[in-house]
């Protein structure tokens, strides 16, 4: 079997220190450089495959130099807008074999529940999600709520639904969230939570709750290692881990 090369930036964060224990402990997996502020990514130790754990401002510099380099990026890093992926198709273009994984999360039950809400939000009048996470994390919503918003409203699109009842005509402090893609989203940061979120969905008489819940970082290293593994076979870039798993 022939070993994946392995670099990893922002490897002194909580996921980027995680995910280098986890490429260490992996059979297949050669842990060659570790990268954080201030260090060079130059040649990137001469990786197969990056995994970028860094912060959005620095996120997407670091993808265009492994791009450059020839280089298979797994991004983990949040806060990729669709201007910043269009910037990321537009220099896979000079590259066409290459491949770049962008995932809003990587732990498996989250992608499931992502799945799960997707098919189930053309059957409810009404759907908001709950994200919540620790007081550290610099963005909100979080990437999944976001994308899992995205999901929703392509669904309920896709499925002719009208826009979901909703009465509020004064809410001058926010109360009801921000609004993606007609889904309400709310963001909860409370100390002792790692990474959390729920999906309410809501109908004449029921509700449905579909909840994930992280309670330590090992938890997405499963999915982390299954897009370093499958990255090189995917050419282009990749929006979800549930792409590279088979969901049907």
């Amino acid at each position: 079997m022939e070993r994946i090369r392995v670099a990893v930036i922002g490897a002194a964060g909580r996921m980027g220190s995680t995910v280098c224990t986890a490429v260490e402990g992996a059979d297949d997996l050669d842990l060659v450089a570790r990268i954080d502020v201030g260090d060079e990514l130059a040649d990137l130790g001469g990786a197969d495959v990056a995994v970028d754990f860094s912060v959005p401002d620095a996120s997407p510099g670091n993808v265009a130099h492994c791009i450059s380099r020839g280089v298979h990026v797994v991004v983990g890093a949040t806060g990729w807008d669709e201007s910043r992926l269009a910037a990321v198709r537009a220099d896979l273009a000079k590259t066409p074999d290459l491949g770049v994984l962008v995932a809003p999360n990587f732990a498996l039950g989250a992608v499931l529940m992502m799945k799960f809400a997707q098919q189930a939000a053309r059957f409810y009048e009404s759907v908001e999600i709950v994200e919540l996470h620790h007081p550290n994390k610099v963005d909100a919503p979080s990437g999944t709520a976001a994308n899992t918003a995205r999901l929703i409203g392509e669904a309920r699109a896709d499925a002719g639904l009208p826009p979901m009842p909703d009465a509020t005509e004064q809410d001058p402090d926010g109360a009801r969230g921000a609004q993606l893609h007609g889904v309400h989203v709310h963001s909860v940061r409370l100390r002792g939570l790692v990474a959390h979120q729920e999906v309410l969905l809501g109908g004449e008489g029921e509700m449905l709750t579909i909840r994930h819940d992280s309670f330590d970082r090992v938890g997405f290293m499963p999915g982390v290692l299954t897009g370093v593994r499958k990255v090189a076979a995917h050419p282009g870039l990749t929006v979800g881990l549930e792409h590279y798993l088979d969901l049907g």
